[in-house]
């Protein structure tokens, strides 16, 4: 059997190769799908033939019946029955414009011809008296008849609205489409309107009525288009509608055509026209949601309108129908304007959102301004306050969310889109409208910022009968509280900051912060929330911490002038009616100055923690998140403005108790929002917050009205070691981008923006941690830290100090961290002995800080201020090198802090906040130049005419040979100073002498220190503390502390007879007289802040023998040598005396002869 299969032959043949099951199976199901594709494919050229073919035909007839209409036009006599509108005139008439029009993007001018002629036949008709020659009868005739004309009819409405969304009167060649324009507009008006019928009779008025309100419910609905057709004529009409062109014809067509077209849109909203059953109530909804998506988000609506027809828009019975459908149907109407503002934006991205131009007309709608006066105005006629408040705040957040989406970022004061400037213009208008406009959105937005708009909602709250809520709406309230007008600025705040490039929130601030009475209203809803024990009195003690007594005490002790009769200031009377006191006179300044010396006792710290705040602006609720937002925002603003008169003497807006109070409540706030991570949406409450904050804490800095328990409260049980910190802080500058926010650290973020919660004394540790950690980094990249090989070497003539260090050193910048090798030369020209193991580079730093900031040398000079402090003489600018010179001082006072090395020098508070990156404000100019700050005060509450005083904004500069006029604004020589502008001429002042006169030598100092000192570790001090820093701690000595921590050489011993007397004298010394021996010894009159554990070299106490007879010992001799000392060393070389009173005598000689190492 084997033998026989082998020589079977297949029947396949001998060549064929073996098939698969899966091989045949994918070969049929790919010759299956191949079939089917080429079923398809002919099935669609057969389609596609069958379209062309259809295109083709009726196109053919479209032509042929244009022509055959054409021709029965002319053949027909003038007298038109409404039959022969009907059968001959309409039915051709629609069926070649349409189809013609649907194959062009624009009517041909022979249509536009023929749609006039049939147009003016058809006014012709409905304006006849006679039923059978008017078109509009035919909707009372028979049921086939009333069909075919409801049919006709609609097609018409829909023809016109196709018509007027290509009218454009920009186009100098289309007048005709003008004229055709407006009859279309004229024939619908006319048609839906039952006045316009001539031929009705009391029989067929109901039918009448019955067929126009179902040709209104159509021209509200989506398939007429009639809404968006308006939308673009209105878009390429001019802003504003001018009403003052030539009267010609073009210009009256126009008029017509845009008072037509706005007619037509109102018709739903007629009361005559509303239907009282469920469908017209739809319709209703549905024309109110129409209006509101297409119409309101025009940009610049109202102001393209005629304002004979404004307060038509304007009424009630359009505002209230549209507010109630924003309210019910929020989620649908946002929807379907966010659609529409991605079809718009496709062209231009960076336009303005649809819903922002909604939000900006329905505030122009409700609202009406006077124009010859910036601050008088009124709400229209009727409004519904509940809902108006309502509709723009979901507006308002909903553009605000889109801002967020679309990535507009604000940054240097422009606002931006994904990095390019935004353009605020709408796409649809031309570019002729745009050169002839000189408006913005925030214009329409300006009742928002005037005073009278907020006081009439803050009424609301008293006179609940005015605010005609709608107890239809969905979860209406009842009134209208404060939280609801705090919520609606709130989010108008956010959206002028957002919106406006260069003005920015300035308006609106303006307003909020000077508008009586608002921003205690405001504070004491707050109180009420998280104060709510006030009424206690133990725990008001416990806040007040009895300080408000005693400042009160020591201001009622000044004299005090009544109040004046006449021409009180301006400022004054508004802050008079924010407090509700009395107007005093500010007469003595000195009195403020006096207030920081007062006692103010130091509380619990869990007294200033407040609860309700413990976890940040996640635990706030929604009204509580937009009061502290208000508030602090509009605060802040005031702050910047307010004088230390009035803060601590007047207590204006509030009284040093509340301002504790609010003190706390943002700290609180700001160090457990850091904490735990701010969320986005809370990013502009968390600005407000920590701007107020801050501006707070720098004011206590300066004149302290808060104990310092208030500001360490917040961390006292959970800050992080000083070790952790510090790393944390650096790790984190170094890496993070600028852009990258949310990853911030909770505890980066605390360091820099509340480092104040952290003590003086541990940020001081800090910031010598952060120094270590910067040495460590650098010794392990490869650069020389210590003394070695490696230092840089220089060589110093002691009688050009600055100027050699200048030239060898200035060069080196951040190279200047690394150790410095100093060479002396004498005033002979011959090497001063000796080798620098650190002593001469601190010498050398002292020696060059004391000729350089010396007032002589020219580069800085002294405050007028009883504590002398240095800042840079303007002078400088103009001396050869002077910035220069200036840029390298800065860098030898990085040094000296980036060695620990003390300087005995403090730098005015002013010049100090530049370094910084702080803005100074009127307050500080009493520190820095008292007799002006004193005489601008006085201009400030000067009650006559400040004309009188002669002043103009310009101010004049001292320089060296010649006096330069500086002028404060632009042509301000030839602007007076008068009551109206006193202000600006006081800030303009006091902005000129303590930013802009200062801040060139201030840019150069800072760019000098931060090549050494990072600007983040700066920031952990304020300028007071940053003097502390570079000079020492407080001006008497801790002697145990220098006893522990104090060498012996030369033979010397803890035990020594000598050694025991000079502790002993020195603990009988005054304060000022063991400062004095401290700067004999170290060249700085003061202790290091975190104690002489820390004085680098350490403090030394050298042996210097002196034998003398033992007779004279015994005839009561005793060392005749002075005590000397080698600063660069710390060191005091002490002879061994033998009694206390000669060491007391012979020290006192020593330290007050302002001689050291010459003394050996």
């Amino acid at each position: 059997m084997d033998g026989l299969r082998k020589n079977q032959v297949s029947l396949r043949g001998a060549s064929a190769k073996e098939i698969s099951r899966d091989a045949l199976l994918e070969k049929v199901t790919q010759e299956r799908e191949f079939r089917n594709y080429m079923r398809r494919a002919t099935s669609a050229s057969l389609f596609i033939q069958r379209v062309w073919r259809r295109y083709a035909s009726t196109k053919m007839v479209a032509l042929n019946f244009r022509e055959e209409w054409h021709e029965m036009l002319n053949c027909h006599p003038v007298p038109t029955s409404r039959i022969w509108i009907s059968n001959n005139l309409l039915r051709q008439f629609l069926f070649f414009v349409t189809i013609l029009r649907s194959r062009r993007r624009r009517f041909e001018d022979r249509d536009v011809d023929y749609m006039q002629r049939c147009f003016r036949l058809l006014l012709e008709s409905i304006n006849s008296s006679d039923p059978q020659r008017n078109f509009c009868t035919l909707a009372t005739s028979t049921i086939e008849e009333r069909k075919i004309w409801t049919y006709q009819a609609k097609k018409l409405i829909f023809l016109c609205a196709l018509i007027l969304s290509e009218c454009d009167h920009s186009c100098q060649e289309g007048h005709q489409y003008v004229v055709l324009t407006s009859m279309a507009m004229r024939f619908v008006v006319s048609l839906t309107d039952l006045k316009g019928w001539k031929a009705l009779n009391d029989v067929t008025l109901r039918d009448a009525d019955t067929a126009v309100k179902d040709l209104v419910w159509y021209m509200c609905s989506e398939e007429s288009q009639l809404y968006m057709s308006i939308r673009r004529y209105l878009s390429r009409s001019d802003v504003p509608f001018s009403s003052k062109m030539k009267p010609t014809g073009h210009t009256d067509d126009r008029f017509l055509i845009t008072v037509s077209a706005i007619t037509l849109a109102l018709r739903p909203f007629n009361s005559g026209n509303t239907n009282t059953n469920e469908n017209g109530f739809k319709d209703l909804q549905f024309a109110a949601e129409q209006y509101c998506v297409l119409l309101l988000t025009i940009p610049w609506f109202t102001q393209r309108l005629p304002a004979m027809i404004l307060s038509a828009v304007k009424h009630k019975s359009i505002l209230s129908p549209c507010f109630k459908q924003i309210l019910i149907s929020k989620d649908r109407v946002l929807k379907e304007i966010s659609k529409l503002n991605d079809l718009e934006s496709r062209s231009s991205p960076k336009m303005l959102p649809a819903v922002g131009w909604a939000l900006a007309n329905i505030i122009c709608l409700a609202t009406a301004v006077d124009g010859n006066s910036k601050d008088s105005g009124k709400f229209t006629q009727d409004l519904d306050f509940v809902s108006y408040i309502r509709v723009v705040i979901i507006l308002a957040e909903n553009l605000l969310n889109s801002f967020e989406g679309a990535g507009w970022t604000r940054e240097d004061q422009s606002l931006q889109f994904n990095g390019e400037p935004l353009v605020e213009l709408a796409d649809t208008i031309t570019l002729d409208t745009q050169k002839h406009s000189n408006m913005s959105c925030t214009d329409l937005l300006r009742p928002v910022c005037q005073q009278w708009h907020l006081m009439k909602l803050l009424t609301l709250d008293k006179n609940p009968s005015i605010q005609k809520a709608d107890d239809s709406l969905p979860d209406a309230a009842d009134k209208c509280e404060l939280t609801d007008v705090a919520y609606y600025y709130s989010c108008m705040l956010r959206i002028f900051t957002s919106l406006s490039p260069v003005v920015g929130s300035m308006p609106i601030l303006n307003m909020l912060s000077f508008t009586p009475g608002f921003l205690l209203n405001l504070w004491t809803a707050l109180e009420k929330l998280f104060f709510p024990k006030l009424d206690s009195a133990s725990d008001a003690n416990i806040l007040n911490g009895n300080i408000t007594e005693d400042m009160r005490n020591g201001i009622s002790k000044k004299k005090k002038k009544g109040v004046a009769k006449n021409g009180s200031s301006k400022w004054g009377s508004v802050l008079n009616k924010i407090t509700g006191k009395s107007q005093g006179d500010s007469e003595q300044i000195e009195s403020v100055n006096n207030l920081s010396t007062q006692s103010i006792e130091d509380d619990s710290s869990d007294a200033w923690d407040i609860e309700p705040l413990r976890k940040g602006p996640e635990g706030l609720t929604t009204d509580s998140s937009h009061l502290i937002h208000l508030f602090c925002a509009a605060y802040s603003h005031l702050l910047l403005v307010l004088d230390d008169i009035e803060f601590y003497e007047k207590q204006a807006p509030f009284t040093l108790e509340q301002q504790r109070r609010i003190a706390s409540m943002l700290n609180t706030l700001v160090y457990n929002a850091l904490n735990q991570n701010v969320s986005r949406p809370n990013h502009p409450l968390m600005d407000a917050a920590v701007r107020c904050l801050h501006l707070l804490y720098e004011r206590d800095c300066r004149h302290q009205f808060c104990p310092p328990a208030l500001w360490l409260s917040p961390g006292k049980k959970n800050r992080p070691p000083i070790a952790v910190a510090a790393r944390t802080h650096e790790v984190l500058s170094a890496n993070l981008r600028s852009d990258d926010l949310v990853a911030i650290s909770s505890m980066h973020s605390v360091i820099t923006t509340t480092p104040h919660v952290f003590p003086f004394e541990e940020r001081v540790e800090m910031f010598r941690e952060l120094i270590s950690m910067d040495k460590v980094n650098r010794r392990m990249a490869g650069e020389m830290v210590g003394p070695g090989p490696q230092a840089v070497e220089v060589v110093i003539r002691r009688s050009h100090i600055v100027e050699d260090g200048f030239q060898q050193l200035n060069s080196l910048g951040s190279r200047l961290k690394s150790s410095i090798h100093v060479s002396f030369v004498s005033e002979t020209g011959l090497p001063e002995a000796g080798l620098d193991y650190g002593g001469l580079s601190k010498e050398f730093l002292t020696d060059i800080a004391k000729a350089a900031f010396a007032p002589d040398y020219g580069l800085f000079t002294q405050t007028s201020t009883s504590d002398r402090l240095l800042i840079p003489n303007s002078a400088a600018r103009l001396a050869d090198n002077g910035i220069q010179m200036i840029e390298f001082l800065g860098r030898v006072v990085g040094k000296a802090l980036y060695e620990g090395i003390l300087l005995d020098y403090s730098f005015s508070h002013v010049f100090v906040q530049k370094l910084l990156g702080r803005y100074s404000f009127i307050d500080e100019l009493s520190a820095l130049d008292p007799e002006l700050y004193k005489n601008l005060m006085y201009v400030k509450h000067y009650d006559g005419d400040v004309k009188d005083l002669s002043l103009d904004f310009t101010v004049t500069e001292e320089l060296p040979g010649k006096r330069q006029v500086v002028e404060l604004k632009s042509g301000g020589k030839d602007v007076n100073v008068t009551n109206e502008n006193k202000l600006q001429y006081i800030y303009a002042m006091a902005d000129y002498k303590l930013n802009r006169q200062v801040l060139p030598l201030s840019n150069a100092f800072y760019r000098g220190l931060t090549d050494l000192i990072s600007p983040s570790w700066l920031k952990l001090f304020n300028a007071s503390e940053f003097n502390q820093l570079l000079s020492g701690g407080n001006h008497d000595i801790d002697v145990d502390d220098l006893r522990s921590n104090t060498k012996y050489t030369g033979g010397y011993t803890e035990g020594s007879r000598t050694v025991k007397l000079f502790w002993e004298v020195i603990r009988e010394f005054e304060p000022k007289e063991r400062c004095l021996l401290m700067k004999f010894v170290t060249s700085c009159s003061r202790a290091p802040l975190l104690g002489f554990k820390h004085l680098q070299p350490s403090f030394t106490i050298h042996k210097v023998a002196c034998d003398i007879p033992l007779w004279a010992t015994f005839g009561g001799q005793d060392v005749d040598r002075l005590p000397s000392a080698s600063t660069c060393y710390n060191t005091l070389k002490l002879p061994t005396y033998k009694r206390a009173s000669t060491l007391r005598t012979k020290l006192l000689y020593a330290i007050n002869s302002n001689a050291g190492f010459e003394l050996s």
